[in-house]
């Protein structure tokens, strides 16, 4: 889309059907869920979302993309459609998008409208990607949703169906109530719309309706080739994504050894294991999470890549070159976010990624 920049991809090893070696390039994004760190306020949190935005800009990394998450304590990224302004405000080139609006939380009619007015601010920048779980636990779920209704309600492709006819992009039925609805600003197109999921049914929806698709790879690491691959083998091109577009987005960390970046990752592993025992909190200290026994495998598990450069990058492109992905998403998570900035300045370096100059650098 024109106004967007397009940074340099690094190649990425694939083997083709004939077991042939294949060359593909892959460009590198990243997925900020704004983690709290013990001792410091949540809306510090936000602050230093804006700032390694920045950083990533500069650094250039192709997207950044906020989460939704409701519930606070361990993440403050409860609003992405309020950041995404904010963040485009604040970087001049990478692209800025959701991973993703939960659809089910809100109106589609809403949802287009909020992306309209963020792709008519920053034209060519704007990113909307979409999932259907709630981001919470089942109570705040509730709240959110208004009824036990629409708690269990299985509709995403309804939503999505009146999410793209609100926005000019599809047509409404002729029999819909809805079908002199507009969202506005009405001459403005809706930005690209990518699935995001970790199971094959959002691959599915994406693929037959023709967006982009993003696997959370550090959710259900072990399904990941294979749904990425689904979805291209079964992608219905469309006029937004003549193409399929995959994302595999994945959690690592980087030191610049491996036994460092093993110890930064202690506090994220530590604050998971309370979320799922019903302990939600801020992100721990290294110390804290190491008391509580908090020191991960050697290589950090499935669910994140841990080490040094080479060791991640070996990883990563392992699993790009399997499933085919287009391009990588990286979420990092640890206590200190001077060690987040460098794990993501690393990550660049690894990758090859050109520097960008800002145009208001004096």
């Amino acid at each position: 889309m024109s106004g967007a920049s397009v940074p340099p991809r690094r190649d990425v090893g694939t083997t083709g059907p004939n077991g042939s070696d294949n060359v593909k390039t892959v460009r590198v994004s990243v997925l900020d869920l704004s983690p709290v760190p013990a001792g410091e306020p949540e809306a510090q949190a936000l602050r230093n979302t804006l700032d390694l935005a920045r950083l990533s800009d500069n650094l250039g990394f192709h997207r950044y993309w906020l989460a939704e998450h409701h519930g606070g304590a361990m993440v403050a990224s409860s609003a992405p459609e309020v950041l995404i302004g904010h963040v485009a405000a604040a970087t001049e080139r990478i692209r800025v998008g959701s991973g993703g609006m939960m659809l089910p939380n809100h109106a589609p009619l809403k949802v287009a409208e909020q992306f309209k007015v963020l792709e008519a601010l920053h034209p060519g920048r704007i990113d909307l990607g979409i999932g259907r779980a709630p981001g919470t636990d089942q109570m705040t779920a509730l709240a959110l949703r208004r009824s036990r209704q629409a708690m269990f309600a299985d509709d995403l492709p309804d939503q999505l169906g009146e999410l793209l006819a609100s926005a000019g992009s599809r047509p409404w039925p002729d029999d819909h109530p809805f079908r002199h609805v507009r969202a506005a600003p009405t001459e403005v197109p809706l930005p690209p719309i990518y699935l995001l999921g970790s199971s094959e049914y959002s691959a599915q929806v994406a693929a037959q309706n023709g967006f982009g698709f993003g696997f959370a790879t550090h959710i259900a690491p072990s399904l990941a080739v294979d749904v990425l691959r689904l979805y291209r083998e079964r992608f219905r091109p469309s006029p937004e994504f003549p193409e399929p577009s995959a994302i595999l987005a994945h959690a690592a960390l980087l030191a610049d050894d491996d036994e460092a970046a093993r110890r930064l990752a202690a506090p994220a592993r530590v604050a998971f294991r309370r979320l799922r025992a019903g302990r939600p909190g801020p992100i721990p200290t290294v110390e804290e999470a190491l008391a509580e026994g908090g020191e991960p495998s050697p290589n950090g598990g499935e669910r994140v890549i841990v080490g040094s450069p080479e060791t991640v990058r070996g990883r990563l492109d392992e699993l790009l070159g399997a499933s085919g992905a287009d391009e990588l998403m990286v979420l990092t998570t640890t206590h200190g976010h001077a060690e987040r900035r460098r794990s993501y300045e690393l990550l660049a370096e690894a990758y090859d990624l050109a520097p960008r100059t800002s145009s208001t650098a004096t």
